[in-house]
């Protein structure tokens, strides 16, 4: 992965290319972005670029032995930590980082910008609970205990260290407070709030924003040949997220859509019996579907809102467009608020297995009310 991978975001990038020249590099660095945000390949950028043997002034070369290594994701002296759960083949003290290595690689070089829902699908845990084991400290521990192999710097790079275990996030205290020499912490959050504040003060924050819609559009346009109008549809939609606008380019959204419409109108008509049905439906769905349909509500609802006060900055058109304008009618601002609250509530509920048939039953049940 390069800087040059990652469209737009020169700031970030001069700044973290600037620490490297003046030889001021922090040796445990937390970048954080919402959802969506391409903190992920920039920590991977900033780690190629830290050991590349011929750095450019803007990049890395990209053809030195290191850079070829860590376009594999392979490079010796670069390790990483990721959430992970038991599998049919992984369980009990085996579900740790290492014992999917081969799989985390893989995920990279299909889709760096992947988000979580994306690898634990990968994976094959899209039904389980992730997090962090108390394993993974130890195991951070031993892999720095030795100096870098053959590049300059040895990189531990932690994605989402939310989902650590208080015990694992206590163990690395220490040696993230004082590494060995030459060794960088790069710790890839979405959720800063979630994180223990002894490992925020251990930490330099570098702030990564989502992609604008124009670097989505060159992005969408270059890597996958989509055209200019289109990639800008998408990218008014995906509101920053390169994860979400490919989703929608490979029409993964499109039974989402269909699936949200029908189960508003049932909520709409009250039609309990349907409801009922509905939530089985939904409760058959893996967790990643689920998720995706409850963040799709999300959208519609926002979408909805916009419509209704500033229609001119609405993101969706064709047959999405005629069913916003219509719910647009029966959903106004507080509903709008009082939905996306009881939404974000069922997500919450879901990530934190609780049965999916009672959540979208509940759910529905509550928004019935709210519309009528």
């Amino acid at each position: 992965m390069l800087f040059s991978d990652i469209k737009g975001l020169d700031e970030v990038k001069e700044r973290l290319i600037n620490a490297v020249t003046h030889e001021q590099v922090a040796h445990a660095q937390l970048f954080l972005g919402k959802p969506g945000s391409p903190n992920l390949p920039m920590a991977l950028a900033f780690a190629s670029y830290l050991n590349c043997e011929n750095k450019q002034p803007n990049d890395a070369c990209g053809a030195c032995p290191s850079c070829v290594k860590n376009t594999k994701f392979i490079h010796p002296d670069v390790h990483f930590v990721f959430p992970v759960s038991a599998t049919k083949n992984v369980t009990g003290k085996d579900v740790v980082s290492t014992s999917f290595l081969k799989e985390w690689r893989t995920f990279l070089m299909e889709n760096a910008f992947g988000n979580l829902d994306s690898w634990s699908g990968y994976y094959g845990g899209e039904d389980k609970q992730v997090n962090i084991s108390k394993e993974e400290s130890r195991q951070i521990i031993k892999n720095l205990s030795l100096k870098a192999f053959e590049g300059k710097y040895k990189v531990m790079i932690i994605w989402l260290p939310e989902y650590m275990h208080p015990s694992a996030a206590n163990g690395i205290l220490k040696i993230l407070e004082e590494p060995p020499e030459q060794t960088i912490f790069l710790l890839v959050s979405n959720d800063s709030e979630r994180l223990l504040t002894t490992i925020l003060s251990r930490t330099q924050v570098v702030t990564i924003p989502k992609f604008t819609d124009e670097s989505i559009v060159a992005t969408l346009v270059e890597k996958l040949g989509i055209d200019h109008q289109k990639a800008a549809e998408l990218a008014h939609l995906a509101d920053g997220d390169l994860n979400l606008a490919i989703k929608l380019n490979n029409n993964i959204e499109d039974n989402s859509h269909q699936q949200f419409a029908d189960w508003m109108r049932d909520c709409f008509k009250k039609d309990y019996t349907q409801l009922v049905a509905r939530s089985d439906e939904f409760h058959s769905m893996n967790k990643v579907a689920q998720k995706s349909l409850l963040q799709y509500a999300l959208n519609m609802l926002r979408e909805s809102l916009i419509y209704e006060t500033t229609p001119e900055l609405k993101r969706v058109s064709g047959k999405i467009d005629s069913f916003v304008e219509n719910f647009s009618k029966v959903v106004d601002g507080d509903k709008v608020a009082r939905i996306s609250g009881m939404i974000n509530e069922a997500y919450y509920h879901l990530e934190r297995n609780a049965s999916a048939k009672i959540i979208f039953l509940d759910l529905s049940l509550r928004i019935a009310r709210v519309i009528k």
